[in-house]
């Protein structure tokens, strides 16, 4: 990754002085073209200046990946379990380990559940990565079109053999460029198609929410990683009900905000940036609601970090299970709430550091979930 990375850096300078007189790239705009499926360009020698000859996902697996690969993701619902994937982070981020179930409690609508399913370990993530790829602000060889593209490729490369992935874009309309599958060809080619962007609209809303919907019985551990500026333009949602939607669904939503840069240079210089300050606010509501994280990398150098700590708040999480008391089939939604507490003393736990000293500590968990509705 760091080859590429510092290839990604110096390509970047090349175009800096031309995006200096306009920042977010809206003073000029390509003629909008459909998006089409670049030719496989392995066979050619590459071109370090040409931005064509981006990180490509390897097309080939290992023998024993080959034989375990499947097209397609499994799915299932089991209406009489709640299931809440629980990440306890530390000060710093990172993930505290080995916490016994019994510190653990789950709060639904405030009255006590008892928790019957309890694990932790590097488990297989099952993920939908939505690519924001309008012609607003990915302009063929603009600063918004070359981090889309770093950021993309670069959460691919951090996957493992057995995780699942869908690679979705969205401008006017969403595009499954690639359904839930561990095959890296055809992953390979659903990124190859993110090169040239169509509609200037970015319906966000719409696109995390159908996607959050689609993704709502998938099994095991699953997320949904929003590569986006954070402005929506022409949904059919509204944010409110945008939010209400991730909020039924239950799958965590990571997001990576674009343009962090070009955003300051364009405030040192007076620009009117209050869409993208409210684009942040709805990511971050997004994240905290959902049980996910939000990132905001002003450089290139600082993704893979992000990228890092995405992939451990993922795969170091606890899986924690429970039959809730109130079995009404009100299609209501229930709020859950975590804590981490002393079973003796049944006050908040206590987490200390190797030396004695107490941690501070966050957990992050999905803000509840909505019950079925019995058939009539």
């Amino acid at each position: 990754m760091k080859t590429w990375l510092f290839a990604s850096v110096a390509a970047l300078g090349l175009i800096v002085g031309a995006l200096a007189q306009d920042p977010l790239g809206q003073g000029s705009e390509t003629v909008a073209k459909p998006r089409k499926k670049t030719p496989d360009s392995g066979s050619t020698t590459p071109d370090a200046s040409d931005p064509a000859n981006l990180p490509k996902i390897p097309s080939k697996l290992g023998p024993k990946a080959r034989e375990e690969a499947t097209p397609d993701a499994s799915f299932k619902a089991d209406i009489n379990v709640v299931t809440v994937d629980v990440a306890v982070l530390d000060n710093h981020g990172n993930p505290i380990p080995k916490i016994p179930r019994g510190n653990f409690r789950i709060l639904e609508d405030n009255v006590p559940q008892t928790i019957t399913q309890y694990s932790l370990g590097q488990a297989p993530i099952t993920i939908a990565l939505v690519v924001e790829f309008s012609n607003r602000f990915q302009s063929y060889w603009s600063q918004g079109w070359f981090e889309t593209l770093q950021a993309a490729y670069g959460f691919t490369s951090t996957l493992r053999p057995d995780d699942y992935l869908a690679v979705i874009a969205y401008d006017m309309r969403t595009e499954i460029l690639c359904d839930f599958t561990n095959d890296r060809a055809k992953i390979g080619e659903a990124m190859q198609r993110l090169r040239i962007p169509g509609f200037s609209e970015s319906n966000m809303f719409d696109a995390i929410a159908d996607t959050a919907d689609r993704m709502s019985k998938v099994e095991g551990r699953k997320a949904i990683l929003l590569i986006t500026s954070g402005i929506d333009t022409f949904s059919k949602l509204t944010y409110d009900k945008a939010r209400k939607s991730l909020q039924e669904a239950g799958v965590p939503v990571y997001s990576i905000g674009i343009l962090q840069l070009a955003r300051t240079i364009a405030e040192a210089r007076g620009a009117n940036t209050i869409d993208f300050l409210q684009g942040d606010n709805e990511l971050r509501t997004f994240a905290k609601e959902t049980g996910g994280q939000a990132y905001f990398p002003r450089f290139l150098g600082e993704m893979p970090t992000d990228f890092a700590a995405i992939n451990q708040a993922l795969r170091n999480q606890y899986s924690l299970g429970y039959s809730p008391t109130n079995q009404a089939k009100d299609g209501k939604f229930r709020k859950i709430s975590v804590q981490l507490v002393n079973p003796t003393t049944n006050e908040p736990l206590r987490v200390t550091d190797e030396k004695g000293k107490p941690i501070k500590y966050q957990i992050v968990a999905k803000a509840g979930y909505t019950a079925p509705r019995a058939v009539e």
